[in-house]
């Protein structure tokens, strides 16, 4: 079974940790007084969010499949009988469970809605569109071209995206604060 593999889990669980530390830094005192300011508008946060989740899982995925490739670590590809999972498969069930939950107005800025629910939802959102995206090639060609010319076309993808939902646009406010704070501490 392939959750009983190390590289099962190890993928879910390094974006965990560093979307945790994320979380922890904007639970200081200071970040979070600025945050706050910064994001007055639940769906420019919930944007922010998205954006920073696929960025995080980009990068954490991307780098374990280069370790896999180059037989680093004690990484290696996710099968179930002999058949390798992608990780697209677990960005659409992601994705699927997202849409699912904003269907059911968990998280959707609708009133009566969590507002740490559409910041979980958000962050789900954006390492879901990561996961599914990074394989765009796969399901454009039907067949694995991950590492061949043609992979190229989920990179394509993933800049296309990863710009909509780019944090320097709809988190440029939030970064604008935290760079003064950095020079001015205090004065806001």
């Amino acid at each position: 079974m392939p959750w009983s593999h190390l590289s099962f889990w190890l993928a879910p669980l390094l974006i965990a940790l560093v979307l945790s530390i994320f979380i922890a830094i904007l639970r200081t005192r200071r970040i979070n007084r600025l945050y706050h300011q910064s994001f007055l508008d639940s769906r420019r946060e919930r944007l922010f969010l998205a954006s920073v989740g696929f960025f995080v899982a980009v990068a954490v995925v991307r780098g374990i499949t280069e370790a896999i490739h180059h037989h680093f670590g004690p990484f290696h590809d996710v099968s179930l009988h002999g058949r390798h999972i992608h990780h697209l498969v677990w960005g659409i069930l992601l994705l699927l469970l997202v849409g699912y939950g904003w269907l059911v107005e968990i998280g959707s800025g609708a009133p009566d809605s969590s507002r740490w629910a559409g910041r979980l939802m958000a962050l789900l959102y954006g390492v879901g569109a990561a996961l599914t995206l990074d394989e765009f090639a796969l399901w454009l060609n039907l067949r694995d071209v991950y590492w061949e010319h043609e992979g190229r076309e989920s990179l394509e993808a993933l800049a296309l995206f990863g710009a909509l939902l780019s944090a320097g646009v709809f988190g440029a406010r939030f970064f604008q604060v935290i760079g003064r704070e950095a020079v001015q501490p205090g004065k806001q």
